[in-house]
């Protein structure tokens, strides 16, 4: 199995579904139409030629300024044939919805719920899409680019002093 093979098949069945499609370092990357993200991770799992049967991760990135400001990454990894591939799709900032994909890969579950707790991407279909990093209470999502870093100085040996002044250590 090598990378051409994968793309001639994925481009012979979804042709609709398929952006882009890149090589770098050995490594293939497609990006698809969300819609059609859920068609096409199944055909790779499920298909004898192509048994993509693990997802090695999934994550999301942040293009600020960009349009569609989100992408979803999602890498999976064919056990038989040791091949990965790339999955990538976007999602604009007025609509951040990407598909879940816990009822195929149930380790994408919390990997899910990381990516929309730092993000605030929402995976649709997801059972039980809650915080997973962040307390209840988090307003917003840290990771996103036009999140606020905090207010809080950091204690240099110039200015340890009255930074630690202000902090509240436990006592003993």
């Amino acid at each position: 199995m090598d990378n051409q093979i994968i793309r001639d098949r994925l481009q012979a069945q979804f042709p609709q579904a398929i952006l882009a499609v890149s090589e770098r370092f050995g490594d293939l990357s497609v990006t698809l139409r969300r819609e059609d993200l859920l068609a096409v991770v199944t055909w790779l799992r499920d298909h004898p030629e192509t048994p993509y049967d693990f997802l090695e991760h999934l994550s999301g990135v942040d293009y600020l300024g960009r349009t569609p400001r989100f992408e979803v990454v999602i890498h999976l990894m064919s056990l038989r044939y040791l091949h990965r591939i790339c999955l990538k799709v976007t999602a604009p900032e007025d609509d951040p919805h990407v598909p879940s994909l816990t009822p195929l890969y149930p380790t994408a579950n919390y990997q899910e719920r990381e990516t929309w707790d730092l993000l605030g991407i929402v995976f649709d279909g997801h059972p039980s899409l809650q915080r997973i990093l962040m307390p209840d209470d988090w307003i917003g999502h840290p990771q996103r680019k036009d999140h606020p870093l905090g207010e809080e100085e950091v204690a240099f040996t110039f200015n340890q002093e009255r930074i630690y002044a202000q902090k509240p250590f436990a006592k003993e």
